[in-house]
C-alpha cells in the first residue's frame, strides 16, 4: 500500500520532504507534482524501480526516460551542451520543456535511446519537485503519469493513490497541477526538432 503525502504546493513541508526523500533513497518509485503534469519516478541507480515504472506505463526498452534536474548545473553533468544549445536551452529552463540531448558517461546506458544515446532532461519550475530534488541531491528519472490507453494523465492526488497503491511506494499531493505535458525539443542534431508542442512555447526552437 502506498503512502499518502499531502504538501502544500508553495511552502512544503522540509520533514514530509525528508520523509520522501528517505523512500526515494530506499529504492522506491513515487507519484509526484510538476509544473507539468504528475510523474512516476525513483533514482538513477534504481533498476527495479525504472522496471517498475516501465510496467506501469507498459513502455519498451526503446523508450527514453527523462531526467528531472534541480538546475542547469546539475543538468550539464549528465547531458552535453554545444555553445548555441547552451544559450538555448538556458533561456527557458525552468519551465516545462524537455529536451532530448547526447548524454555523458554519467547516465548508465540502459537509460538511454538505444540508438542515438540521447536522454530526455528537463529543470522544472514547480516548488514541490524542487524541493524533493534539492533534498536528494541528485536527478529524479522521471516519466508522465500517462496510464495505458487513457489520453489525459490523472490530476488528483487521491485518485493516483487510489489505481496505483500496489504499484508505488508513495504519492505525493500537492494539488491539481494541470493536464498539459511539456514541450518535447530535440536538440541532439544540427537543428531543433519540436517531437511534442505543451505546455511550454515551442516558438523559441521555430
Amino acid at each position: 500500500m502506498a503512502r499518502y503525502y499531502d504538501l502544500h504546493p508553495d511552502n512544503p513541508q522540509p520533514r514530509v520532504i525528508r520523509q520522501v526523500v528517505d523512500l526515494l533513497r530506499a529504492d522506491g518509485v513515487i507519484a509526484y507534482p510538476t509544473d507539468s503534469c504528475y510523474a512516476l519516478g525513483c533514482r538513477i541507480g534504481n533498476r527495479d524501480g525504472v522496471e517498475r515504472i516501465r510496467e506501469i506505463r507498459r513502455l519498451d526498452d526503446r523508450h527514453p526516460f527523462t531526467l528531472m534536474c534541480a538546475d542547469f548545473t546539475q543538468l550539464g553533468q549528465f547531458v552535453k551542451l554545444s555553445n548555441a544549445v547552451f544559450r538555448q536551452v538556458k533561456s527557458v529552463i525552468p519551465g516545462s520543456y524537455t529536451f532530448l540531448l547526447p548524454a555523458t558517461a554519467e547516465v548508465p546506458r540502459r537509460l538511454q535511446d538505444p540508438r542515438r544515446r540521447v536522454v530526455g532532461a528537463r529543470v522544472p519550475r514547480h516548488t514541490v519537485t524542487q524541493a524533493l530534488l534539492a533534498e536528494l541531491g541528485e536527478p529524479l528519472l522521471t516519466s508522465t503519469l500517462l496510464l495505458p490507453g487513457e489520453d489525459e494523465p490523472m490530476t488528483q492526488g487521491w485518485e493516483i493513490k487510489e489505481r496505483l497503491d500496489h504499484l508505488v511506494d508513495a504519492v505525493v499531493d500537492a494539488g491539481d497541477c494541470g493536464l498539459e505535458p511539456t514541450t518535447v525539443v530535440d536538440l541532439s542534431g544540427p537543428e531543433p526538432e519540436i517531437l511534442r508542442r505543451g505546455a511550454g512555447d515551442p516558438s523559441r526552437f521555430e
